[in-house]
C-alpha cells in the first residue's frame, strides 16, 4: 500500500501525526486478521481480529486522501499538474519493493503461505484482484488491494486531466457521487444474480470474494471517501475550518459508524453487508481520517515515535508479513514453540517488523533517493 507521505513543500508536507496513528492501526488490523484467519493462533486473536479486514479500507481512505491532496494543491495553485512527476513518484515508491516480493514468491516456493498463486502476468499487470480464486491462488492473495490502488493511481491523473481540459473540474463532485452510487448498484446486481441463487452452497464464499470483495469496481468506496476529504479541505476552506473545530467529535462519530458497520457485517456475505457494508466502513474511516487531520483532535496533537516508525514500515510490513509468519511458525514450531501460543504471535510480529525494516533500508530508501534525483533534474 502507498502509506508514506511524499516530501514536498505542500500544505500537507508537515508532519501529520494523526495519519501515522491511523497507518499503524490499519497495518495492525490487517496483520491480526490474517494471523487469526490463515495461521494457527491464540483463540483471542480470531475474536479481536474479526473486523480486521477493514484495515484495508482504512488504507484506501488514507491513500485517496494523500494522493488527491498532492494533486489538488497543485491544481489549486497552477490549474495543472505533472503526470510525469506523478508516475515517477508512484513507480519508485511502490514498484521496487513489490517486485522484490513477487520474485520471492515465484522463485522460493517454501516461503509461500499457500501452495499456489495467481499467474505471474496478473501480478505484473496489477490485475490479480479480478477472478481471484482463493483455494487455487491463495499465496500472496493480499496483493489484491495493491491492484485496486494501482488501477486507481493509473486512472486518476488522466481523469483529472480530462476534467481540467474540458473546464469541468469544479463539477467533479458529481462524478465522485456517481461512482459512489454505482458501487451500490453493481454490488446489488452481482449479489442478486450471482450470489443469492447459490447462497446455500458450501463454497459460496469463494464466489463472494471473487465477485464482490476483490474487484475494483466494488471497492472504490474508500478511495472516493479519501478524495472527497482532500477536495473539501483544499477547495472549501470555510467548510474546512468549521469541520476542523470538531476533531474529537469526528473521532467519536467514526467509532459510532464503525460499530454499526461491525454489527451489519457480522455475516460478511449477507446481502446487507455486501451492498452497504463497504461504504459504511469507508464513511466511518473517513470521519476518522478527517479527525486525524483536524488540529483540534487528540490524534493530530499526539506525537509518537512508535507509530511514526510503524507507519514508515507499514507498506513493507503489508508486503512481507505472510511470508515471515509462515516461515517463523514453521521453523520455531520445530524448536518447541507452539504455533497457537502468544509467544509465537509476539515473535512473528517482531520478525515481520524486522524484515520490513530491512526492506525499507535496502530497497525502499535507495529507490526513493533515485526518485528524488530524477525529479530534481527536471
Amino acid at each position: 500500500m502507498n502509506l508514506q507521505k511524499e516530501k514536498s513543500n505542500s500544505t500537507i508536507s508537515h508532519k501529520l501525526h494523526g495519519l501515522d496513528h491511523l497507518r499503524t492501526l490499519a497495518i495492525a488490523f490487517v496483520f491480526i486478521y490474517h494471523y487469526g484467519h490463515i495461521f494457527d493462533s491464540p483463540k483471542w486473536v480470531t475474536g479481536i481480529g474479526k473486523f480486521g479486514w477493514t484495515g484495508v479500507d482504512l488504507f484506501f481512505v488514507l491513500s485517496g486522501y494523500l494522493i488527491a491532496s498532492q494533486l489538488f494543491e497543485k491544481i489549486a495553485h497552477t490549474n495543472s499538474f505533472s503526470i510525469r512527476a506523478f508516475f515517477i513518484k508512484r513507480f519508485f515508491r511502490i514498484i521496487p519493493a513489490y517486485l522484490f516480493i513477487v520474485a520471492i514468491y515465484f522463485l522460493i516456493p517454501f516461503v509461500r503461505e499457500r501452495s499456489t498463486h495467481a499467474p505471474l502476468w496478473k501480478y505484473l499487470t496489477f490485475t490479480q484482484n479480478f477472478g481471484l480464486d482463493l483455494p487455487t491462488q491463495g499465496a500472496f492473495s493480499h496483493a489484491w488491494s495493491l491492484c485496486v490502488e494501482e488501477q486507481f493511481y493509473f486512472l486518476f491523473p488522466f481523469i483529472l486531466t480530462a476534467l481540467l481540459f474540458f473546464k469541468i473540474f469544479r463539477k467533479s463532485f458529481w462524478l465522485i457521487l456517481l461512482l459512489f452510487i454505482s458501487g451500490f448498484i453493481i454490488r446489488f446486481y452481482v449479489y442478486q444474480h450471482f450470489i443469492q441463487p447459490n447462497i446455500e452452497e458450501d463454497n459460496i464464499w469463494i464466489d463472494w470474494h471473487k465477485l464482490i470483495y476483490y474487484p475494483t469496481y466494488c471497492r472504490l468506496d474508500g478511495l472516493l471517501a479519501g478524495i472527497s476529504i482532500a477536495a473539501l479541505f483544499q477547495f472549501r476552506p470555510v467548510l474546512k475550518e468549521k469541520i476542523s473545530r470538531y476533531g474529537n467529535l469526528l473521532f467519536a462519530a467514526s467509532l459510532v459508524v464503525l460499530s454499526f458497520a461491525y454489527y451489519i457485517c457480522e455475516d460478511e456475505q449477507s446481502f446487507i453487508a455486501s451492498v452497504y457494508g463497504f461504504p459504511l466502513v469507508s464513511i466511518g474511516y473517513a470521519c476518522m481520517v478527517t479527525s486525524a487531520i483536524s488540529p483540534t483532535s487528540f490524534l493530530y496533537k499526539f506525537n509518537s515515535r512508535v507509530t511514526a516508525t510503524i507507519a514508515t514500515l507499514s507498506y513493507a510490513i503489508y508486503l512481507v508479513h505472510k511470508i515471515t509468519v509462515h516461515i517463523s511458525q514453521g521453523e520455531l514450531s520445530q524448536l518447541g514453540v507452539a504455533k497457537n501460543s502468544n509467544m509465537m504471535l509476539l515473535i512473528c510480529i517482531l520478525v515481520s517488523v524486522a524484515a520490513a525494516y530491512l526492506m525499507n533500508r535496502l530497497i525502499e530508501r535507495p529507490f526513493l533517493r533515485i526518485r528524488n534525483k530524477i525529479l530534481s533534474k527536471k
